[in-house]
């Protein structure tokens, strides 16, 4: 017999009004902190951080009555255990609008390690030169192995290392939470 775990959830840390809650909260802050939406573009890290972007981007058009450009970035290449993978990576498309003198408002789902963060601000250093990079995430769970700290958090959640949050949305998967799942042996 073989130990297997398996990934359960343990709690469910936002619903789907939670995240709208969130979101709607962190579009006013972007804007206040950056004195209006002038020079302002927001890139989504693919997966869930594009959808997240895209829905920033909505509520700050519905209050300042203006469009800020969304981007998505793709930052498989960038990753730094491309190495240690024995599969082929998937590469998707980058598109990002002109960031060369702009506040650029990175958007991930989960900030844990900051090793996506890091890579992703190395992939947009190779797309231009932006005045300033900023970072929301929608969850905090910490245990931070780079020194990478977000301006925008929708909220913190300290887990274990043993745990995992689990960002699901309706874009992406017909299902609209944030949940903390767990390891759990499964004998086989």
């Amino acid at each position: 017999m073989a130990n297997d775990s398996v990934l359960k959830p343990k709690a469910t840390i936002m619903d789907e009004a939670g995240i709208k809650r969130a979101l709607v909260r962190i579009s006013h802050e972007i804007v206040e902190r950056n004195k209006g939406t002038e020079n302002l573009v927001l890139v989504g890290i693919r997966r869930r951080g594009v959808p997240i972007a895209q829905r920033l981007a909505a509520f700050i058009s519905d209050t300042e009555a203006t469009e800020v450009p969304v981007g998505m970035l793709d930052i498989t290449l960038y990753r730094d255990d491309l190495t240690l993978r024995h599969d082929q990576p998937m590469v998707h498309r980058t598109e990002v609008p002109d960031i060369n003198g702009k506040t650029v408002v990175l958007v991930d789902d989960v900030l844990y390690t900051g090793r996506t963060v890091r890579a992703a601000m190395d992939a947009l250093m190779d797309l231009g030169r932006p005045s300033s990079i900023q970072l929301m995430v929608l969850t905090d769970r910490g245990h931070r192995e780079l020194p990478i700290r977000a301006d925008y958090v929708g909220k913190n959640v300290p887990t274990s290392k043993h745990e995992l949050v689990e960002v699901r949305l309706n874009e992406v998967d017909n299902v609209e939470d944030v949940l903390i799942m767990e390891k759990v042996e499964r004998d086989e």
